[in-house]
């Protein structure tokens, strides 16, 4: 017979039988350890559930049509199997099985209880699908019971958990969900331990979270609570931060709810001393039992902790990463171009690319001041994966900035927006239409790869003539103006120096008028409109691909809609998310454009238009009224730093757009060459080139070019790969070695704050856009989470390129790692009119997805809530 229940410390409660929370419980109860009495519904009991209802295939059929990257189509989905479960009934077996437990549960304690959800998939080492489903506080009596269990069977399916799997691959006919019944803590106190420091990797370290009532507020984030870091070894607490903790949850009569903390225990430690000492102890023990460090959910009563769950800590790298400097006499930072390289790059770009870029510096530069460049020769240097600038220059070196680019920088600031204009853009274009009108696929790959590498070149060498002519340049000149406006002619009332600089008709703005355009097309097409809303977009990129028509919608519409969204691909979709090739572009990943083209549909969002228009009335009329008022030495200063700022500002966009010219190509290139490498056997999948050195792709090719066999690289590349994975959970440091100030200049103004200087009740960075929001947070990665922003929701990102302007108008404020006041994300979150803090270091780290936070644009600071 099955077991529809099992006690806490059955033998039989494993994985399969009891999912990964129940396992653990198990695990921790027949050690012996604080762990609050209660018993198991077992999978058993979910599948006799789903079979007599005849769930299953209704289940599956539903998802057929669900996608990771359509939250929508997600939603509807998991209404739908909910509704499922409402209808459905359970098996009288189970129901009486799980009477009897409740019985002999409540005859022990007649206590309420906690009725959370165990999926099988569930607080596993290597993947923590921790808090995809449902728990349920303060259930009486049997009936009660059996009604939160259906609610907890139903949590399998909600959007998020089936969007989770549908990323980790996991398929869904495979699942099967436990439900836990404890007795309800009525806790004075709870939080997390971590037993190792999930922030440093630090294994010497435990960090405490604490505060007031039971733990719902503390892992949901609706409270700030306190964190201990302490000594593990000796017990002692190595830092207090105490938090204003405004609200807790508390048991009612019929549930849970969030009140106010007493006014006496707002910034009350919760936890003494010893208290922190006691239950680190506990976590060591419970560590000794895994392995591996934990995060634990504890609750206190008294003086006696209780542990709900323990889970290993997934993100904690096996040792932490030791930043230091390559060279004793370099100056190594997080800036300039670098800001678009927020990821560790792949090692072909850190072998081929940032040596490209490198080795152009030396011709554009002696360009633009009749001057060989002197730079050091790590100027771009990877340093445990991340890209580097050097600014450690050696005397040469500041013979060339003091003798030749200092008395050359007049006459540079009068052509560099020519020099940008007439010849590097151009230059570029014309190398990549010469490259394009070749039979890419027809080439050898000897062939392929000079190709590779002059198409690298040409975007090198545009890329430096960005460097010079806008990136740096463009920040001086602005810096200029707003100190000029600010101490010479701005009035109370006045609109800031930003407003100058404003409503430009750039290339990122055209490519949202494009989309809202596309938008307005099928809008006055009924059918289209109804089928691209209804639609997930991976279908619709697939239908997009094909002549024929999707059925319900007129051939003629279609095929004209096929082709204007083709057009806009071909003229936007080279804007790059990162600089490093490997990767995807828009045109890759069209689904982000679909998802923006729905939400206009919708009726979100902002007319780029009109926002575009209004922007640009401000500039001129700020600038007039400005202008107008002034007279004689401090009207030709201004005017003439106006024009300055407003010729880089007015092309800065296009100009950071127009990177990926020449990308598309190359990574079409890349990837041809990288299949004549998988029909050789030496990659497993053509994207694999991209985990290659340069000197490793030449020693390939002149393999296959002379007839032999290249040497196999798949196990490199999975061990590049998992070191990339480890690289991209630590925090780089904006400088090594690190300094407050540098040349005299406060570092903080230009580089990310560093992990060292962050709190974890209020997070720094640079005041980028004005403005005081209070949203959930959505943590964006890259194209392939753009489809979980909402309108109103604050971005948070690595960095923000051209290729994100889309999102802006979603968006109610703009948090990022790297960048400054002149970083993209700045510049557009002001023609928005929103908040905006850039350079935080840790913000995608420390900061939870749909966590409540305040963006203060003004203060440059971030509060989680």
């Amino acid at each position: 017979m099955k077991p529809f229940t099992l006690s806490l410390t059955d033998p039989r409660a494993d994985l399969a039988m009891v999912g990964g929370k129940g396992m653990s419980l198990a695990k921790l109860a027949r050690a012996g350890l604080p762990v609050p009495d209660g018993f198991y519904i077992t999978t058993d009991a979910y599948r006799d559930f789903v079979a007599s209802n005849g769930l299953q295939e209704r289940i599956l059929k539903i998802l057929q049509a669900a996608s990771a990257a359509t939250p929508t189509a997600l939603d509807k989905a998991s209404q739908v199997i909910a509704r499922l479960f409402d209808q459905a009934s359970i098996p009288p077996e189970i129901a009486s099985s799980i009477r009897a437990a409740c019985d002999v549960l409540t005859s022990r304690a007649p206590l309420p209880v906690a009725v959370r959800s165990s999926a099988t998939t569930e607080d596993l080492p290597g993947a923590s699908f921790a808090g995809q489903q449902e728990t349920y506080l303060n259930i009486r009596g049997a009936e009660a019971v059996l009604a939160a269990v259906k609610k907890c069977w139903a949590s399998l399916w909600t959007a998020r958990a089936i969007a989770y799997r549908l990323r980790q691959g996991v398929a869904p006919e495979s699942m099967a969900l436990a439900v836990v019944v404890q007795r309800l803590i009525p806790a004075e106190a709870a939080g997390i331990l971590f037993t190792a420091n999930p922030v440093t990797g630090d294994r010497a370290q435990a960090v405490i979270n604490a505060a007031w009532g039971l733990g719902e507020a503390v892992v949901s984030g609706a409270v700030t609570p306190d964190t201990l870091t302490v000594a593990r070894a000796t017990g002692r607490v190595l830092q207090r931060e105490i938090a204003r903790k405004e609200v807790m949850t508390v048991l009612t009569e019929n549930g849970t709810a969030e009140q106010p903390v007493p006014s006496v225990l707002k910034s009350k430690a919760v936890l003494s001393d010893e208290q922190a000492a006691a239950l680190v102890r506990l976590g060591a023990q419970i560590e000794d039992l895994y392995g591996v460090p934990m995060d634990i959910e504890w609750t206190l009563i008294g003086d006696k902790f209780a542990i709900v769950q323990a889970r290993p800590i997934t993100t904690l790298d096996e040792a932490p990463i030791e930043w230091t400097p390559p060279t004793p006499h370099g100056v190594y930072m997080r800036a300039s171009v670098v800001d678009l390289m927020p990821d560790p790059i792949s090692p072909l770009f850190a072998t081929l690319g940032l040596p490209a870029i490198t080795a152009q510096m030396y011709p554009v530069g002696n360009i633009l001041t009749r001057m060989k460049p002197s730079i050091p020769e790590d100027y771009f240097t990877v340093i445990h994966g991340y890209a580097y600038m050097n600014a450690g220059f050696s005397v040469r070196d500041w013979l060339w900035i003091l003798f030749g680019m200092l008395p050359a920088y007049p006459r540079m600031l009068r052509m560099l927006v020519p020099y940008w204009r007439e010849t590097a853009r151009p230059q570029y274009q014309q190398a990549v239409n010469q490259m394009q009108a070749q039979d890419i696929e027809a080439m050898t790959p000897a062939r392929l790869w000079r190709s590779i590498q002059a198409t690298m070149d040409a975007a090198a060498n545009y890329t430096c003539a960005l460097m010079f002519a806008t990136m740096g340049a463009s920040a001086g000149s602005e810096g200029l103006l707003t100190r000029v406006y600010e101490k010479m002619t701005r009035r109370e009332g006045d609109p800031p120096a930003a407003a100058l600089l404003m409503g430009w008709n750039n290339l990122p703005i055209r490519s949202e008028k494009s989309l809202y355009d596309l938008a307005g097309f099928c809008r006055e097409r009924p059918e289209i409109q109804a089928h691209v809303l209804q639609t997930d977009s991976h279908k619709l990129v697939r239908e997009l691909e094909m002549d024929q028509s999707p059925a319900g919608v007129p051939a003629q519409d279609w095929q004209e809609f096929r082709r204007r969204f083709d057009q806009h691909l071909q003229q936007f979709g080279h804007m790059i998310f990162e600089l490093d090739f490997a990767k995807p572009l828009p045109r890759d990943h069209p689904e982000p454009m679909l998802e923006a083209i729905k939400m206009y549909l919708e009726g979100k969002g902002s007319n780029p238009y009109e926002r575009q228009k209004a922007s640009e009335e401000r500039r001129i009329h700020t600038a007039l009224e400005t202008a107008a008022r002034l007279k004689g030495l401090r009207r030709w200063v201004f005017l003439k730093a106006l024009r300055w700022a407003q010729s880089l500002s007015e092309v800065r966009e296009d100009a950071l757009a127009d990177i990926g010219l020449g990308y598309p190509l190359l990574r079409r290139m890349l990837h041809t060459l990288g299949s004549h490498f998988v029909k050789a056997g030496a990659l497993a999948e053509s994207g694999d080139i991209f985990w290659l050195e340069k000197s490793e792709v030449e020693q390939a090719v002149a393999a296959v070019h002379g007839n032999t066999a290249p040497k196999n690289m798949q196990s490199l590349v999975k061990q590049r790969k998992a070191f990339w994975q480890k690289a991209k959970r630590s925090v780089p440091p904006p400088m090594l070695p690190p300094r407050k100030k540098y040349l005299g200049i406060n570092t903080s103004v230009w580089l990310p704050e560093s992990e060292s200087t962050q709190s974890s009740l209020t997070l720094k960075g640079v005041p980028s856009s004005p403005g005081h929001v209070t949203a959930p947070a959505r943590i964006l990665h890259g194209p392939e989470d753009f489809d979980r922003m909402r309108p109103g929701d604050v971005l948070v990102a690595g960095t923000t390129t051209p290729a994100w302007t889309p999102l802006f108008a979603m968006a109610s404020a703009v948090v990022t790692d790297i960048g400054g006041p002149l970083s993209h994300g700045s510049i557009v979150a002001r023609e928005y009119g929103i908040p905006a803090v850039m350079g935080v270091g840790t913000a995608t780290r420390c900061i939870r997805d749909g966590q409540m936070i305040t963006v203060d644009g003004t203060a440059g600071t971030i509060t989680p809530l």
